[in-house]
């Protein structure tokens, strides 16, 4: 077990604390201090984050509070741990992992508080337990991001930085993203107690959730009154909604271990994830995944994977297979309905008919054979249904094969014929954001951010708040990206 520091000076900040998970039991976590950086600075801080879990935005001006969310203070009423799991990675079973760089500080008003990079916990294995200003900007801005688009994710209420530094494939600073969500509780919690025997605490584990997040599933009349059937039939249910949404924005999530999803069916975790450019339906985003596991169009089927890995989980809970299973096949109904759902409103359909389904595989097929800017064009589409058609070779430029284009369109515009014109833009624009956070502006961000530059992270999370708004003077980002993006290289190294 690594050397963990002393407890710091506690900071008298009154604030409504509490801490359900701490009380679970010892298995569960271990109880730690973070470990002090020196001479911290503010990065990013989202106000509206900030008020999302019901904070004084204006703590985020304080120099006391900034030494508490680096670490470097405790806050008054909060009881710091990292918590214990396992899981799968890569499909391999990876045994226990654990928080090795995370800190639990309790709950604030229904959400947990959670340090990202402040030092070193019993899990962090041959790890430092820091993470970096680079990876550290990446998350703050995505998870806003996410938030700005309506996709299930946990927050991130602010970056502070410090220049000590931190090896990775070369020597970068350090930073820690204080990360909100009602819950980061994840698949590993269940494996881990099921595989190492412990019936006792995967009880606790399963009936905390339920009682906390799931109350309904007590009452569940579906599953032969089994609450822990209801459960593994809701957590599939949202885990399938929250990866449709993913699918209709172009959203890779890179590493989709178990340890990595939600048991809230919240995007977790932000590694080396991208939102696409030119579309792709193979495109991998993580360099680390050499076998492309996570390819953007494998997503569905990994969430699939993992669901029955946390199915297996539960058995021990649930005893009879049959039933685990039914709970499990739900997702072949409930993931391609709501994926459907989500390309209809894009297309400017409130409600799914039959007769979409061929309009939404036809363009999807022209996207990715011509790879087509994925956020331009739909974009661009919905501007033209806007204006009434004026603007259609805005949306045919984008395609080689224009002839085809053509053939698509017209079908399109025999279906759009049928409802109001002005409706079906109100939905498109709605559903298809002007802006995403691409890779290489967050790249350019992270480099201004290195020379002590902090605008650029500002104005970005200003326009990712709200993706479907003009934002006129930003224009430039809803465009197409630079030559050099696409040498933009992302792992698992943060």
């Amino acid at each position: 077990m690594p050397h963990l520091p002393p407890a710091p000076e506690p900071l008298d900040l009154p604030l409504p604390w509490n801490n359900r998970f701490a009380g679970l039991g010892e298995a569960f976590y271990a109880p730690l201090q973070p470990t002090p950086l020196p001479a911290p600075y503010w990065v990013g801080t989202s106000a509206s984050a900030a008020r999302w879990a019901g904070l004084d935005a204006n703590h985020l001006d304080s120099p006391e509070v900034l030494q508490a969310l680096t670490g470097n203070r405790l806050l008054q009423g909060s009881e710091p741990l990292a918590s214990v799991y396992s899981g799968h990675q890569f499909g391999q079973w990876a045994g226990q992992l654990g928080d090795g760089r995370a800190i639990l500080l309790g709950e604030l008003n229904g959400l947990e508080v959670q340090l990202k990079g402040a030092g070193l916990t019993p899990f962090s294995r041959m790890g430092d337990g820091r993470a970096v200003l680079r990876s550290s900007i990446r998350e703050f801005l995505a998870s806003e991001a996410m938030y700005g688009l309506g996709i299930p994710t946990s927050r991130a209420l602010c970056v502070t930085g410090s220049d000590a530094p931190v090896r990775r494939e070369t020597v970068e600073t350090a930073a820690v993203v204080t990360r909100l969500a009602p819950s980061f509780i994840r698949f590993g919690h269940f494996e881990h107690f099921c595989h190492h025997g412990m019936p006792g605490e995967l009880k606790i584990l399963a009936d905390f959730v339920i009682d906390h997040y799931y109350p309904d599933c007590r009452t569940d009349a579906r599953w032969n009154g089994n609450p822990y059937v209801a459960l593994l039939a809701a957590v599939t249910e949202r885990t399938a909604h929250m990866v449709a949404h993913w699918q209709a924005v172009g959203f890779c999530h890179g590493v989709m271990n178990t340890d990595n999803m939600s048991i809230l069916g919240l995007t977790i975790d932000y590694g080396p994830f991208q939102f696409m450019d030119a579309y792709d339906p193979a495109h991998i985003c993580n360099h680390s995944d050499t076998g492309g596991r996570y390819a953007f169009y494998k997503q569905p089927n990994v969430a699939y994977w993992n669901l029955f890995c946390l199915g297996q989980a539960m058995m021990p809970l649930i005893d009879e297979q049959e039933h685990a299973i039914a709970a499990l096949e739900t997702f072949k109904d409930i993931y391609p309905r709501a994926f459907a759902g989500r390309m209809a409103a894009k297309l400017g359909f409130s409600e799914v008919q039959v007769a979409h389904k061929p309009v939404i595989e036809g363009i999807l097929k022209l996207l990715a054979a011509d790879k087509v800017d994925f956020s331009i064009f739909w974009r661009r589409l919905s501007h033209w249904v806007r204006d009434e058609a004026s603007a259609g070779d805005s949306v045919r430029d984008l395609f080689l094969d224009r002839a085809g284009f053509d053939t698509w369109l017209l079908s399109y515009s025999e279906l759009l014929a049928h409802i109001p014109q002005a409706m079906a833009a109100d939905l498109m624009l709605k559903s298809n954001p002007k802006y995403v956070l691409r890779n290489h502006l967050g790249e350019q961000a992270i480099q201004a951010a290195r020379q002590k530059d902090f605008s650029m992270v500002a104005d970005l999370l200003k326009v990712l708040e709200t993706p479907y708004d003009e934002h006129i003077e930003f224009d430039a980002w809803a465009g197409f990206p630079p030559d050099w993006a696409a040498h933009i290289s992302i792992s698992c190294s943060s």
